[in-house]
Order: C-alpha cells, then structure tokens, then sequence
C-alpha cells in the first residue's frame, strides 16, 4: 500500500522574503514559510505583504514579502561579496567587457599562467571567442583595453542577494529606487 503524500506547500510559502533586523536594517533573504513561522511565532512581524494568503485551521495569513525581528540581532556580515561564475556574469551584465557579445565564459585579465590571481579585480565575464583568443596573453600584448576595471560589487543587494533578482517591492528597503538584478 503506497504511502500518503505529503502536502504540497502553496506557491506563495516558497517564494523568498527580506528579513530586516529590528532597526529596519536588511540582514538576509529566508524563504515566505520561514517568515511566516516568524511572525506566527512572534519574533517578527510583517512590514509589506503579498496578496496571496495561507490558510491555516484558526488562522489566515498575507504572505510576507518583508518582515521586521522584534528584537536587535547583532549579525558579523563578510569583508567582501563571494566570487563565483555566476555573480561575474551579473556583475557584468552577462555580456563579454572584450566585444559586448554574449558571456558564456570568464576570464582572468593577468592570466593565472602568469602569476594572476582569482579574485573580483582580475576576473571579467567573456565570450569564447574573446577567452579563446586572448587564451594566456595579457590585454597589452593583444592592444585590448578594458572598458572600466573590473572591481568587488558592494551595497546592501550584494552583500545580501549575492546574485539573486531583487523583487522590487524590496528596494525601499535596500536603497534601490528600480528592479535590477543585485
């Protein structure tokens, strides 16, 4: 006899909810069952909410989209953003800093081959044809120039989202006026 199924959650206890401290400081991303357990819970309480509600046997609840703790927690938030191929490709804006293509892979600007390092400030996203040709040659002995040098993201979005999409109705909060990718 096949055992029963669990229920499936609703789609609005699986999107993702902006968790502020009590001072209205962002501290993370937790998904809307984890804020909603919160609020029910009385350690937060809800500052914006979604239209869709969840249902419970006493209760009815918005989905929150961002939620305050009722109490200060001191949080120690990392030096710096975690390097990864996919926070280069959004850094970036997922084009190619060579030509402005399509970037479907990074490359390091002072080959590694060379002595060059992996780290924000010499890792670019790029095209095949850009990493294919460049390969082990410094911009200067191909004549290429970089459009801006490439640098560590900052802010609360990245520090935060990482790589993520911030929803918009977050931005009030993280001091962003318009919907972008973090």
């Amino acid at each position: 006899m096949p055992l029963p199924l669990p229920p499936v959650p609703g789609r609005g206890t699986t999107a993702a909810t902006l968790l502020l401290n009590a001072t209205y400081e962002p501290l993370c991303v937790v998904s809307s069952r984890r804020a909603i357990v919160l609020v029910l819970a009385d350690k937060a309480v809800s500052v914006d909410c979604a239209a869709e509600v969840v249902h419970a046997e006493t209760v009815s609840l918005p989905v929150p989209v961002v939620v305050r703790l009722t109490r200060y927690v001191r949080v120690p938030y990392p030096a710096q953003v975690p390097l990864s191929r996919r926070a280069v490709f959004t850094r970036d804006g997922q084009t190619c800093v060579y030509c402005g293509s399509s970037a479907t892979s990074i490359d390091h600007v002072v080959p590694r081959s060379r002595g060059g390092t992996h780290t924000w400030d010499n890792v670019v996203a790029a095209c095949r044809r850009c990493n294919h040709t460049k390969a082990d040659r410094s911009l200067a002995e191909l004549g290429w120039k970089l459009p801006h040098p490439p640098r560590a993201p900052t802010g609360a979005a990245w520090r935060l989202l990482g790589h993520r999409t911030v929803d918009p109705r977050w931005g009030e909060w993280l001091g962003i006026t318009d919907s972008v990718s973090a």
